[in-house]
């Protein structure tokens, strides 16, 4: 049986403000399980101005500015309670938040990661890119045959509570890759960051992208849009 899901399109919305946001989603979607009532799930699509993120179990040091430098960016940073290290949103790329009950859909946490990233490999080969997954690092990859170098092109990093998932991933579509220079991405430091613009040699439409994500996530997760959609 589907899973059935509200889909969320908010625009260009302030992290903290998205953050808070999906937290009551969660919170309500967590309440409501453990009284025994089914709630449909969430997927908020959004993108952030300029800002920074860390994991609960990342180091500080991979942030390699002060917060001075930080402002003089228009940009923020907040620690925060997914898993995985440091990295950056900002517009121009889709950041996708499901709030799910990983137990409706019968998987576990680490099925869960990888149909993620299958949403977004499926999504870079309707658009001619071929991408895959890196031994040892989460997220999506491209340049991962021949002599090239291995390219990070969406990060992933998740919290679950309960078996309800928290936070998601971040795909580079038209992203502004400069701002990755203030840290080492997901703590890496010898591994490169890219985007669709760049791979693909100019600017992308981002609501056509948007709409291949989309609906690669609804096939993988055999989703069914809720009518409040």
């Amino acid at each position: 049986m589907s899973y059935i899901v509200r889909y969320e399109d908010i625009g260009l919305r302030d992290y903290k403000e998205v953050w808070d946001y999906q937290a009551s989603v969660f919170n309500r979607l967590t309440e409501s399980k453990l009284r025994g009532e089914k709630m449909p799930g969430t997927l908020i699509f959004v993108e952030h101005p300029h800002v920074y993120t860390l994991g609960k179990s990342g180091s500080e040091n991979n942030l390699l500015v002060d917060r001075i430098q930080l402002q003089s960016r228009d940009a923020k940073f907040y620690r925060i309670d997914r898993g995985g290290d440091i990295t950056y949103h900002g517009p121009g790329q889709i950041v996708g938040y499901p709030v799910f009950d990983l137990e409706e859909i019968g998987i576990g946490l680490k099925e869960y990661i990888h149909r993620l990233e299958e949403a977004v490999i499926q999504s870079l080969g309707d658009m001619g890119i071929a991408a895959g997954r890196l031994a040892g690092a989460t997220g999506v990859w491209i340049g991962l045959s021949g002599n090239e170098r291995p390219r990070k092109i969406c990060a992933i990093g998740v919290r679950a509570s309960r078996y309800v998932t928290m936070h998601g991933f971040a795909f580079n579509v038209n992203t502004d890759l400069s701002y990755f220079g203030a840290i080492n991405p997901c703590g890496f430091t010898d591994r490169e960051v890219t985007s669709l613009q760049k791979e693909l040699a100019g600017p992308q439409d981002i609501g056509k992208v948007r709409e291949i994500v989309k609906t690669r996530m609804k096939e993988i997760f055999d989703l069914e849009w809720s009518r409040e959609s």
